[in-house]
């Protein structure tokens, strides 16, 4: 346990000693995923103060569970997915979705990629960290998490459809955003 940081030589020591409850190796485990995980947390709220509750209560999970893993895919993904679904029932506990009306993806504006390709992470994540609750969880869940929206529907306690148009609602809105920093944009060169 002489190592300061989790690394994958070291992996299974660390998780073998918060197993076994040393603190040592618990201490290197959160400082090595601290990072990674409030920005999870994050994600999915606006709050500072409430993605570091959201944290803690996902370390508290995943010292409590760390018998459960099995080796099989990453320890980082298993330690991920934790905090995705500590994040989604801190949401279901505070957040009512509203049902939107489904869009149709045809009545969706689509815009220059270029567009999108030119902003940088950061300014895409504040614009994703504008949406309303609902929005941004259903399009953390279905584009950054990769879920289905079968399986957004049954975590979240809403129907497919109601998935579908938070989704829509919340890439059309995201749209909106970059047009808007494209029509600036312009109008700055043009200057």
């Amino acid at each position: 346990m002489n190592h300061q940081k989790l690394t994958a030589e070291n992996e299974k020591d660390i998780i073998k000693g918060c197993c076994e409850g040393n603190i040592i190796a618990q201490k290197i485990l959160y400082k090595s995923m601290y990072s990674k995980m409030f920005g999870v947390c994050m994600r999915y709220t606006n709050d500072y103060h409430i993605a570091e509750d959201i944290l803690q209560e996902g370390f508290i999970k995943v010292f409590k569970n760390i018998g459960k893993y099995r080796g099989e895919g990453s320890f980082e993904g298993w330690v991920r997915r934790i905090f995705v679904n500590t994040s989604i029932e801190h949401y279901r506990k505070k957040v009512n979705l509203y049902a939107v009306t489904e869009i149709e993806n045809d009545n969706i504006k689509t815009y220059n990629g270029d567009v999108i390709d030119q902003l940088q992470e950061a300014d895409l994540l504040k614009m994703i960290g504008e949406l309303s609750i609902g929005y941004r969880t259903v399009f953390n869940m279905y584009v950054i998490e990769g879920y289905s929206h079968q399986e957004i529907a049954e975590m979240l306690g809403i129907s497919e459809g109601t998935s579908k148009s938070q989704l829509s609602r919340a890439r059309m809105l995201l749209q909106e955003k970059v047009e808007k920093i494209h029509k600036i944009a312009k109008t700055n060169d043009g200057a």
